[in-house]
């Protein structure tokens, strides 16, 4: 049997929710690694993990905020722990080798390419782990043409939203950057979202696993609070909000050079004139 899917349950809520949490976490995570090529090595492995960390949280609370409007109307769903939680480290581990790529390597092309790439392929893997983590009686079946357009839009956009990152300063900047990411991740996951069928199996009942109501809204509240409190770091560091300092971003001014040179004689004329007859002195001459 051929479920019924609806991925808009409670109207534009939930996909505006979801959209405005992937962009909070693009955020933090593209300003701290902006701001981990201006740190000390020390420092900016700190800093990249802390990008890292927010990236995958903003991608995966969006992820399930959003899935809390997917329903099948024939069936109840369920989630598996231990996949949901998996998802939610797979963002971050592969997100996490993305951008210290380009942290580390800098803008250039093959770093980019690279880490946005590999950024890229971390959200579309997280949103389809996570959707194997659902539980019902019945399994998910994909068109391959728009799965494959899903991960296509995943990583062209992380890739040019890390190239904003890095490559261009101030804040507006940085919220355009955060805005590319936003739409990266919620582009993917409804992308994904409509390369989804559902074949139910004969006969009805509860979903084996948990509810959503049970597992979605805990597990939510703990990214969510570390978006907060990475927000509250963030905030404090004026090198990520502001970025460059004014003073490193004029180039130093050349030395003055005064209008008039002291003229000075030539060392021969400070010389006494030799005259004929004298030589080396001698005591007699005193």
């Amino acid at each position: 049997m051929h479920g019924t899917v609806d991925g808009f349950t409670y109207g534009l809520v939930t996909p505006v929710v979801a959209f405005l949490m992937a962009c909070l976490g693009g955020a933090l995570g593209l300003r701290c690694t902006a701001r981990s090529l201006r740190a000390d090595r020390p420092f900016r492995a700190l800093w990249l993990a802390l990008g890292a960390t927010s990236i995958g949280s903003g991608i995966w609370t969006m992820h399930f905020i959003a899935m809390m409007g997917f329903t099948v109307r024939q069936e109840v769903l369920g989630y598996d722990r231990s996949i949901t939680f998996a998802s939610l480290g797979l963002a971050i581990v592969m997100v996490g080798i993305g951008i210290f790529i380009v942290g580390y390597r800098g803008a250039t092309p093959l770093a980019l390419v690279t880490g946005g790439t590999i950024t890229g392929l971390g959200v579309a893997s997280m949103h389809y782990l996570g959707m194997a983590g659902i539980r019902l009686h019945g399994e998910f079946a994909y068109n391959t043409l728009t799965v494959s357009l899903s991960v296509v839009i995943a990583v062209v956009a992380a890739t040019a939203a890390l190239w904003a990152a890095v490559s261009v300063d101030g804040f507006l900047a940085s919220l355009g950057a955060s805005v590319v990411m936003g739409v990266a991740v919620t582009g993917m996951h409804y992308t994904g979202m409509a390369a989804l069928s559902v074949h139910l199996h004969d006969g009805s009942g509860t979903a084996a696993g948990d509810s959503s109501a049970t597992v979605l809204a805990p597990m939510l509240i703990g990214p969510v609070a570390f978006l907060v409190l990475a927000g509250v770091v963030v905030m404090f560091d004026p090198l990520v909000v502001m970025g460059k300092p004014e003073w490193e971003k004029r180039p130093p001014r050349p030395a003055p050079v005064p209008r008039h040179l002291p003229s000075f004689p030539d060392r021969t004329e400070w010389a006494a004139p030799h005259r004929p007859g004298e030589g080396s002195s001698s005591p007699h001459d005193w």
